[in-house]
């Protein structure tokens, strides 16, 4: 099952930023370069399971806070992203959101 690490990084980034710390903050902590973390965040890279494992303990996160719904294959992929935005849009955009997704849902079937 393909992990998508864009969004794991992402959801990195995220956390690093709500706790106010830097890219260089981060990459000093775990002893790697800015550019290793802001591959990470980008997606660039894939990640060992022991830098994720110090990624969550700098983060003071667990890993299905980074992980959950990243499985491209899952039924939850992106849900909680989609979700969020998708509580951001007006009435109108919904409906263009909804007839956007049933375009998508034929144009897969065929």
């Amino acid at each position: 099952m393909a992990v998508d690490f864009f969004t794991v990084g992402q959801r990195i980034q995220k956390r690093r930023k709500m706790l106010h710390k830097t890219q260089e903050q981060m990459a000093e902590a775990l002893s790697v370069t800015v550019g290793y973390i802001s591959q990470i965040e980008r997606g660039v890279t894939k990640i060992s399971l022991d830098t994720l494992s110090e990624i969550t303990e700098y983060l003071d996160c667990n890993f299905s806070q980074l992980l959950d719904g990243s499985a491209m294959q899952s039924d939850l992929y992106l849900k909680d992203e989609i979700k969020l935005q998708e509580s951001r849009l007006s009435p109108v955009n919904k409906r263009i959101l909804s007839e956007i997704a049933d375009v998508l849902e034929k144009n897969q079937a065929e």
